[in-house]
C-alpha cells in the first residue's frame, strides 16, 4: 500500500524544543512480582521507572527506514493523564491493543504540575461541561471504592482523599453569588450548603474573610495526588504487556506520520527509533502540543483545520513542613471562576476578584496534599511555550494568599527557600472552555481528546470512556456532541 511520510516538526515538545533523549521502549515481559490486580495495582512513586526490566520484543526491522517496527490496534501521541486513561479503557474494555508514545515522561508536562482537586463546587450546573463533569466524578469514586474494597488503601494508591471544596467570597455582593451557586448546585441534587463567616470559623480557623465573608461549600469533593495516579494507572496497563497488548514509548518524541495516498488514513506514527502502525485508530491527546500534530499531519492534503489549543502557563507554590498553617477543606476564591475564563485579550477586571487577567494572573487556591504539604496557587498565563519560573507570579501568589490567610504575613517567602518546590506546567487552553473528542475530520482513523486546560485530572476518566465509545462504536455514557470538532471555530 502506498504511503506518504509527513514530517512533525515539532510534534511533541518539552519547552518548546524536541528533546534529544534516547528512545526509552518499554515493552514489558513479565507480570511484575508485586502485582496483584490489573485496575488496582499502585507502584507509590513515579521513580520506579528507573528500575524497568529490559525490553522484550520481536518486531522486525523497517529495513526502508531503519526504524524498528511494531503494530498495534491503537496508537496515543501523549502520556499525560488523558493519554494513560485512555490506553488503561480499551486495555479493561476490549482486547485490543494500545503503544503509547511521548516525548518525555507522564507528569512531565502539566499533569504533573496540577493541584489533583476533583471538585464540583466551582462547576456550574446545567452547562455543556456538567454531564461530562459529573461522568468523570462518578468513575473516579467508583475507582476509589474499588481499591478500597480489595484492601487497599485510596490515600496510599491515589493520594485519593475527601476534603471538602470551598468557594470562598468577602464581599456581600459575592457572598450573594455564593449563595445562588449554592441553591444551583442542591437543584442538581449535590450536597452543598452556604457558610457564614461565623460558620467558617470552626471550619477553617485560619480563614480571614471579614464580617461579610462567607463560602459555599461541598463536603463530597476529593482531591487525588496526580504522581500516584499516574504511577498506578502505568502499573496497571503494563499488566497487559505480557499478553503483547501494550508498550510504552517514552523520551521518544513522534517525527513523523505515514499516511496511505489511496484512502488517506493515517497508518503508523514513526518516532526517532520505531514506527508504530495502527490498525484501527490513533489518538492524539498531546495536550498542548496537539495542534502542532494536526498542523503537521494535513499540512500537505487539502484539508483545512486549525485547532486552536495554546499553552496556558501556570505556577504552583509547594511549601513542606509549614506547620503555622493546617487546611480542612480544600479552598478556592470566587475570582478564579472568572479568572480560569479570562483571556490574554481581556481588558476588564474579573468580577469579584480585583485582578486584571492580563496584569495580576492569579487566584487564591489553597490545598494540603497527602503529605501534608502546603500547595498554594494559582496562576493562567498566556505567553506561549515558556516555562520558565517567574518569581513575580510566586511573590503574587504568596501575597493573595496571605490576603485570605493572614498568619501567612507573618513569614517572609525569602525565608521558606530552602522548603519550597515550585510547580509550572503548560495547560492547553481552548477559547471556549471546552476539550475536543472526536473524530479528526476527513481522516476516520484519527481521533483527538486534547483542550483540558486545567480539568485534566477532573475529567480524564470520563474523556477516555468517551473516546473509546467513539472508536469502538459503542453507546455514549454522556453526549459528545459538545465536543465535537465542528464547534471549534476554524474547523
Amino acid at each position: 500500500m502506498a504511503s506518504t511520510t509527513l514530517t512533525l516538526t515539532p510534534a511533541l515538545k518539552i519547552n518548546g524544543v524536541i528533546p534529544r533523549f534516547g528512545s526509552k521502549f518499554n515493552f514489558y515481559g513479565g507480570i511484575p512480582s508485586d502485582y496483584t490486580n490489573p485496575i488496582l495495582s499502585c507502584s507509590s512513586s513515579i521513580k520506579h521507572r528507573t528500575t524497568r526490566s529490559k525490553p522484550v520484543c520481536s518486531a522486525g526491522l523497517n529495513r526502508s527506514s531503519g526504524l524498528n517496527s511494531h503494530t498495534f490496534d491503537v496508537v496515543i501521541i501523549g502520556a499525560g493523564i488523558i493519554g494513560l486513561t485512555i490506553a488503561r479503557q480499551f486495555l479493561l474494555g476490549s482486547n485490543l491493543s494500545v503503544g503509547i508514545i511521548d516525548a518525555a515522561a507522564p507528569c512531565a508536562g502539566a499533569t504533573g504540575a496540577g493541584q489533583g482537586y476533583i471538585w464540583k463546587v466551582h462547576r456550574d450546573p446545567g452547562t455543556e461541561k456538567w454531564e461530562l463533569v459529573m461522568r468523570s466524578h462518578q468513575l473516579w469514586e467508583a475507582l476509589a471504592e474499588s481499591i478500597h474494597n480489595q484492601g487497599l488503601d485510596p490515600l496510599q494508591t491515589l493520594g485519593w482523599k475527601k476534603t471538602g471544596s470551598m468557594l470562598v467570597g468577602r464581599t456581600a455582593n459575592e457572598c450573594s453569588a455564593l449563595k445562588s451557586r449554592v441553591e444551583q448546585l442542591l437543584e442538581a441534587g449535590l450536597e452543598a450548603s452556604f457558610l457564614s463567616c461565623d460558620d467558617l470559623q470552626s471550619e477553617e480557623p485560619a480563614l480571614m474573610l471579614g464580617s461579610e465573608g462567607g463560602a459555599a461549600f461541598v463536603p463530597d469533593d476529593y482531591q487525588i495526588d496526580a504522581r500516584c495516579t499516574v504511577a498506578f494507572i502505568e502499573k496497571g496497563n503494563r499488566y497487559f504487556a505480557a499478553e503483547g497488548r501494550y508498550a510504552e514509548f517514552y523520551y521518544e518524541p513522534a517525527t513523523s506520520l505515514l499516511r496511505s495516498e489511496s484512502s488517506g488514513d493515517v497508518v503508523a506514527v514513526q518516532t526517532s527509533k520505531n514506527t508504530l502502525y495502527s490498525k484501527k485508530a490513533i489518538i492524539v491527546a498531546a495536550g498542548c502540543w496537539s495542534g502542532s500534530v494536526l498542523h503537521d499531519l494535513i499540512k500537505h492534503s487539502e484539508i483545512e483545520l486549525d485547532f486552536p489549543v495554546k499553552p496556558r502557563k501556570g505556577h504552583l507554590l509547594v511549601i513542606e513542613n509549614f506547620k503555622s498553617l493546617n487546611l480542612n477543606h480544600g479552598l478556592m476564591e470566587l475570582g478564579y471562576v472568572n479568572h480560569k475564563s479570562a483571556t490574554l485579550s481581556s481588558t476588564t477586571t474579573d468580577s469579584g476578584s480585583g485582578y486584571d487577567a492580563n496584569t495580576s494572573p492569579v487566584s487564591m487556591t489553597a490545598t494540603m496534599d497527602m503529605s501534608g504539604r502546603l500547595v498554594l496557587g494559582s496562576s493562567r498565563q498566556l505567553v506561549g511555550f515558556n516555562t520558565e519560573i517567574d518569581e513575580s507570579v510566586i511573590t503574587q501568589i504568596w501575597e493573595r494568599a496571605g490576603e485570605f490567610f493572614p498568619i501567612l504575613k507573618q513569614v517572609s517567602l525569602k525565608e521558606l527557600n530552602k522548603s519550597r518546590e515550585v510547580r509550572v506546567g503548560l495547560r492547553p487552553y481552548m477559547p471556549d472552555g471546552k476539550p475536543v473528542i472526536d473524530h479528526v475530520p476527513r481522516i476516520s482513523n484519527m481521533f483527538l481528546a486534547a483542550g483540558h486546560e486545567g480539568e485534566g485530572l477532573t475529567l480524564a476518566l470520563g474523556t477516555a470512556e468517551m473516546i473509546a465509545n467513539i472508536v469502538l462504536g459503542n453507546p455514549q455514557k454522556v453526549d459528545p456532541a459538545p465536543y465535537s470538532m465542528n464547534t471549534v471555530s476554524g474547523v
